[in-house]
């Protein structure tokens, strides 16, 4: 579920306090989200968090063509289409909170999340009732003081350097991309990567590589059976086949996009609508950008769109607890 603009909360809750105008707009989009972003989960050895480690060179992705979308599962992913990619690099992981805030220290940065003047001085942060079942209420509450350094609010623990960087709004990802000499990737780049060269499955719900999810049933019991109740840090489960970490699960990734249907008429590195011609349905009136992956609330209850063909439109302004990004690159970085 994720905020949208329109204020209050889908048919799954309502706010748990006054918010507002902008940051109400922010999180009936963020509603949304948990909504579409769970399916079933995959059976896995929990891992060690002291184990945690992803390489953090930049990986080469040699172009080819691929079936990106699916017409199986929800409408958004379709239609399903061969498209062709070119070649490009891609971080093996989340950018990372130590990452972030080498950012931050080099260049003074102030997040979204922080600036008192801001759209949304902090961030939505997922806190089901404890009463709570799937289409209960208060799943997601603003929070003022969350941010990238404690995601889940001032008074709660500080992240943990090796985690993705979260409460990141799309504006602070291109400040970071920009500084590091790279970009965020395109839905089509990111779609690629996610699937690293395995045959396309129509209608599968089965992720074919998935980090952290959640198990039990959502959103009132979390057994933690794969070792994280939230946010896992990088590396501490498989890559996939191209050698990149958390593609699917653990947090949701900002790509370049613009939210719109499917343009089946784009086939060869498709950079999505313009933003004048950004879309989305559930939040009509409000330019969204892509967001792929799942996150650490999926459930094997709960949707099914932790898959490298499940796509979501987000509001850019709000960051949450559970959206990061990483970073693409058009040539190798220095």
């Amino acid at each position: 579920m994720i905020p949208r603009r329109n204020g209050g909360m889908d048919r799954c809750g309502r706010m748990a306090e006054p918010l507002r105008t902008g940051t109400r707009r922010h999180l009936l989009a963020l509603a949304f989200l948990v909504i579409g972003a769970c399916g079933r989960a995959p059976d896995v050895t929990a891992p060690a968090a002291a184990d945690c480690v992803a390489a953090s060179e930049p990986v080469f992705i040699e172009g080819g063509d691929f079936i990106m979308g699916d017409d199986g599962a929800y409408p958004e992913e379709g239609p399903a289409r061969k498209v062709a990619v070119s070649s490009f690099w891609i971080d093996p992981a989340e950018v990372t909170v130590d990452r972030f805030a080498a950012f931050v220290a080099a260049t003074g940065y102030a997040t979204i999340a922080e600036r008192p003047d801001g759209p949304a001085p902090g961030g939505a942060v997922f806190q089901p009732a404890s009463d709570a079942v799937a289409g209960g209420i208060n799943w997601w509450r603003y929070v003022p003081g969350a941010n990238w350094r404690r995601p889940q609010g001032p008074d709660m623990p500080a992240a943990a350097p090796n985690e993705p960087v979260t409460q990141i709004a799309f504006d602070d990802a291109l400040a970071f991309a920009e500084w590091a000499g790279g970009r965020l990737p395109t839905e089509a780049e990111w779609e690629f990567a996610a699937r690293a060269g395995a045959p396309h499955r129509a209608g599968s719900y089965d992720p074919p590589q998935a980090a952290n999810t959640w198990q039990g049933f959502f959103p009132v019991q979390n057994t933690a059976e794969d070792g994280f109740e939230g946010v896992a840090p990088a590396g501490c489960f498989a890559p996939n086949g191209f050698g990149l970490y958390d593609m699917i699960g653990n947090v949701w990734e900002w790509t370049a996009d613009w939210y719109a249907p499917q343009r089946p008429d784009e086939t060869r590195d498709p950079k999505g609508p313009s933003q004048q011609a950004s879309y989305d349905p559930a939040n009509p009136g409000v330019a969204s950008r892509v967001i792929k992956g799942g996150s650490y609330l999926c459930a094997k209850n709960y949707c099914m769109r932790y898959r490298p063909a499940a796509r979501h439109a987000q509001d850019t302004g709000l960051g949450t607890n559970h959206i990061g990004f990483r970073l693409a690159y058009d040539r190798a970085p220095d």
